[in-house]
């Protein structure tokens, strides 16, 4: 891992730990890694609180304590991801003015920058879309860990676990 992409990924650790999601509970921390052989007609909570299914289908990621969220996307067969950057109301597309965000993958362990790709309507110089690609991104499977980047000077970092929403479990 390069130095920069590791001091990215301590302050980002760092200001997850003083900020996060403000609605958290004792139970955040058994949330993210609970049993999910259970019935999902239900929201899952991440970080305390509950997170619905973004507006693309893709698992939630809270940013600075709601201000902003991060809707994750795993294309396994294009061994893609995508990432959306949205407003408090996890709905609203929120363009942002950085070159790119980085997605830390738990299992199997990898790093994948994600690059701006403007969607229709961002700003010059903004972007609320990120893409990047990774060969082991096809593997087939849910995938867990962080998203972090830093917008004017502040870093931004969430957890995601793709289980959480998953519309094929039983």
């Amino acid at each position: 891992m390069k130095l920069s992409s590791l001091f990215t990924v301590l302050i980002t650790a760092c200001a997850v730990a003083v900020g996060g999601c403000q609605q958290q509970d004792s139970s955040a921390s058994a949330q993210v890694g609970h049993d999910h052989a259970h019935d999902h007609s239900h929201d899952h909570s991440v970080a305390g609180h509950a997170h619905g299914i973004g507006p693309h289908d893709g698992t939630i990621a809270d940013w600075g304590g709601g201000k902003y969220h991060v809707e994750l996307i795993v294309d396994h067969d294009k061994k893609e991801a995508t990432a959306y950057v949205l407003g408090g109301d996890e709905k609203t597309p929120t363009p942002i003015a950085v070159e790119e965000i980085e997605l830390t993958v738990s299992d199997p362990e990898m790093l994948v920058v994600l690059k701006t790709a403007p969607q229709e309507g961002d700003p010059e110089g903004s972007t609320s879309r990120f893409i990047g690609s990774n060969e082991m991104l096809g593997v087939d499977q849910n995938y867990q860990g962080v998203i972090t980047g830093v917008i004017d000077g502040t870093p931004y970092s969430g957890d995601f676990d793709e289980a959480v929403h998953d519309p094929g479990a039983n």
